[in-house]
C-alpha cells in the first residue's frame, strides 16, 4: 500500500518535474534539512495565530462581563474571524497560486497590524459597549482575512521551497506554530490584560502584525506555478469530503476555545487560560511524537486515531466535576486533535495539481472555517438552554461523525486503487 508521500511524488511526478523546471529550489537530502528550511516560512504562521491567542481567552469574558451583552454575542465575537476566513481563504488560496506566496503572506502581516488597530480603538469604548463591539467585530473581521492570507501563503511558501514530497511535515510544522502560537497565547493575553490594561492587547497584536514584515521582505519569493488553472468550484469539489472531515473534527476545537473561559468563570475555577495551554501543548507534543506517522501508516489511519482520542477528551469534559478531570480533558482533546488537519490534508491534495495547491488548501481550510464560525452561537445557544456542560458531549458527538466519515473515505480509496478491505 502506497504511503501518502509516495502517492503524492507519484501522482505528482509531472507536477515535480513543472516545480524543478520553474525554478524551485532543489529538494533538500534529509527531513532535517527540510524542517530548517520550513521554519522561517512558518513563523509568520507563528505570529499571526499568536495574536488570535492572545484575544482567546479575554474577549468572550470582556464581551459578556465588561460589555455586558449575552453568552450568545460573546461566542459571536470570536467566531467572527471565522465569518471573514470563510470568505476571505478561498480568495487567500487564488492570490498564493497567482500573486505568489511571499505577497500573499506579506498583505496577510499588514492586515493583522490593522486589525490591532481597531482592537485598541475598542478598549477606550467600555461607556459606549455598541461601539467598543462594532469595533471587536471590525478586528476580528480583519484578523480573520490576516490569518488567511498569512496562513496559506505560508504554507505554500514553505512547500514550494522544500518540495511537495514534504507537504505533510510543512502542513504539520504549520500546525505546531498556530497551536503553539494558541498555546502561549492564551495566558499571554490575560497576563498582560491584568498587567496593563485590555488597551495593550491592541498594541501587541500591532506589533505582531508589523515586525515579522522586515524578515518576510528577506526571504526569497518562490515563482509562481504556471500552467492551466481549475475553476475554483471544481478544486473545491475534490477536497470537499475530506474538508467536511476536517470540520467535524474542528467542532470539539471551537467549543474549548470559545467557552472554556466562561464555562470555567460559571463553575467558579481558576486557571481557563491555563486549560488552552493545556491544548495547545498537547497539541504540539502529538505533533512532534508523531511527525512522521502519517507517512508511515496514511492519513485515514492517523485521522481516525486522533478522532477518536478527541472525542474521549470532549467526553471526559462533559462528565467532569473537578478542575482537575476538566484540564486533563482539554490536554486530551488537545492530543487527539493535532494530527486531524495534516492527516486528512495529505490525502485531500494528493492528487491536486501543483498550479492548483494553493486553492486546494485554501479549500480545504474554509471546512475549518465554517466550522468555528457556526459553532460560537450554536454552543451559546446551547448554553442558554442547558448550560455548559452540554457543548461537549454535542462536540463529541460532532467529532464522532468525522471519525465515521474518515473510514469511509478509507474505504472508497482503498477500492479506488483496488485494494481489498
Amino acid at each position: 500500500m502506497m504511503t501518502p508521500s509516495n502517492v503524492l511524488s507519484a501522482s505528482g511526478s509531472d507536477s515535480a518535474v513543472a516545480m524543478s523546471s520553474a525554478g524551485v529550489v532543489a529538494e533538500p537530502s534529509s527531513q532535517r534539512s527540510a524542517t530548517l528550511r520550513i521554519l522561517p516560512y512558518v513563523f509568520f504562521t507563528f505570529t499571526c495565530y499568536l495574536a488570535i491567542g492572545v484575544q482567546l481567552a479575554i474577549l468572550p469574558s470582556y464581551v459578556h462581563l465588561n460589555l455586558g451583552f449575552s453568552t450568545v454575542l460573546a461566542g459571536l465575537i470570536i467566531s467572527m474571524e471565522y465569518v471573514a476566513t470563510v470568505v476571505t481563504r478561498p480568495q487567500a488560496g487564488r492570490m498564493a497560486d497567482r500573486l505568489g506566496a511571499k505577497r500573499t503572506v506579506l498583505y496577510g502581516l499588514v492586515t493583522c497590524g490593522v486589525s490591532g488597530v481597531f482592537t485598541l480603538l475598542a478598549a477606550f469604548c467600555l461607556h459606549l459597549p455598541l461601539l467598543g463591539f462594532s469595533l471587536l467585530v471590525i478586528g476580528r473581521l480583519l484578523l480573520g482575512a490576516s490569518e488567511s492570507m498569512t496562513s496559506t501563503g505560508a504554507t505554500m511558501w514553505g512547500i514550494l521551497r522544500v518540495g511537495t514530497e514534504h507537504t505533510a511535515i510543512v502542513i504539520s510544522w504549520n500546525g505546531i506554530c498556530t497551536y503553539g502560537a494558541l498555546a502561549l497565547g492564551a495566558p499571554l493575553g490575560v497576563y498582560l490584560e491584568k498587567l496593563l490594561g485590555f488597551w495593550s492587547i491592541g498594541i501587541f497584536v500591532i506589533l505582531l502584525g508589523v515586525l515579522p514584515i522586515a524578515l518576510g521582505l528577506r526571504l526569497p519569493r518562490v515563482p509562481v506555478t504556471h500552467g492551466e488553472k481549475l475553476p475554483f468550484h471544481h478544486v473545491f469539489g475534490k477536497v470537499a469530503p475530506y474538508g467536511l472531515g476536517l470540520a467535524l473534527g474542528s467542532v470539539g476545537f471551537g467549543v474549548l476555545a470559545t467557552f472554556i473561559t466562561l464555562d470555567f468563570a460559571h463553575r467558579q475555577w481558576s486557571g481557563a487560560a491555563f486549560a488552552l495551554t493545556l491544548f495547545g501543548a498537547l497539541f504540539v507534543f502529538a505533533r512532534l511524537l508523531f511527525a512522521n506517522a502519517i507517512n508511515k501508516m496514511g492519513g485515514f489511519t492517523v485521522a481516525s486515531a486522533c478522532l477518536f482520542v478527541e472525542s474521549l477528551g470532549l467526553l471526559l469534559l462533559w462528565l467532569t466535576h473537578s478542575e482537575g478531570l476538566a484540564f486533563a480533558g482539554a490536554a486530551l482533546t488537545g492530543f487527539g486533535f493535532s494530527l486531524v488537519f495534516p492527516a486528512l490534508g495529505v490525502e485531500a491534495v494528493r492528487h491536486i495539481s501543483p498550479q492548483d495547491k494553493g486553492s486546494a488548501l485554501g479549500a480545504y481550510a474554509v471546512f475549518m472555517d465554517f466550522a468555528l464560525m457556526v459553532i460560537g452561537p450554536a454552543a451559546g445557544a446551547i448554553i442558554g438552554g442547558f448550560g455548559y456542560p452540554p457543548i461537549y458531549l454535542f462536540a463529541a458527538l460532532a467529532v464522532l461523525m468525522g471519525l465515521g466519515l474518515t473510514q469511509w473515505l478509507a474505504t472508497r480509496e482503498r477500492r479506488l486503487r483496488g485494494i481489498p478491505a
